[in-house]
């Protein structure tokens, strides 16, 4: 006999009759699985945003760059101190002399597009205006990024759809497949939602003059 539904957290247990024999099947649709991998998808998509320049300093533009610091690849923030004391000047102060150069390095080869200024310890990030085209562009990029986000999220998507579909082609009842599929879609409306403003956000930012 298939008993009745039930959710303990986000994962959902079915019990379900097969032909003849009395059986107990278990089908688990972890959907906490689902919702940590929608948020990988946005946690990559700003990281893609934050490498994106935009004509004002913020410390998240440095997220993506890593420094070669005693060994292995370290991001700056766990190597320095990183301010905005202007609305064009990203400054990084160094805790440790020896790796000033490699911080130094790290930032000129990672796209930025920056020069980075030498003041001891201290290392000042003067950030250029943009002009209208290159706002242009990366509005553009940004786009793409989100829209590779939501290709991700969609296939999270698809991966929950398609467990629930082999449950009930198992035995699953309808009314329960409709249930589950419209708590993945109503997570993955959440998320696509998450990126729509990200990328508004992220849009105005750069256009901002």
């Amino acid at each position: 006999m298939r008993g009745s539904l039930y959710k303990g957290g986000l994962i959902a247990l079915y019990r379900y009759k097969t032909t003849g024999d009395i059986m107990s099947d278990d089908f688990m649709l972890d959907t906490d699985d689902l919702e940590r991998r929608m948020n990988g998808a946005i946690t990559s998509l700003r990281t893609e945003f934050a490498s994106l320049r935009t004509g004002r300093a913020s410390a998240s533009m440095l997220e993506p760059v890593m420094v070669d610091a005693y060994g292995s690849s370290t991001p700056i923030n766990q190597v320095g101190t990183v301010n905005v004391p202007e609305p064009r000047m990203v400054t990084i102060n160094v805790w440790d002399k020896a790796l000033v150069g490699k911080v130094e390095k790290a930032i000129r080869e990672s796209g930025l597009g920056i020069n980075p200024q030498l003041n001891g310890t201290i290392i000042m990030l003067p950030i250029p205006e943009l002009n209208e085209e290159r706002r242009t562009q990366l509005t553009k990029v940004a786009g793409q990024y989100a829209e590779s986000a939501r290709v991700s999220i969609r296939n999270v998507r698809r991966d929950g759809m398609d467990q629930i579909k082999k449950a009930k082609a198992d035995g699953m009842s309808e009314d329960d497949q409709k249930v589950w599929e419209g708590e993945v879609q109503d997570m993955t409306n959440k998320f696509i939602a998450q990126i729509d403003e990200q990328l508004e956000s992220k849009q105005a930012e750069i256009m901002q003059v």
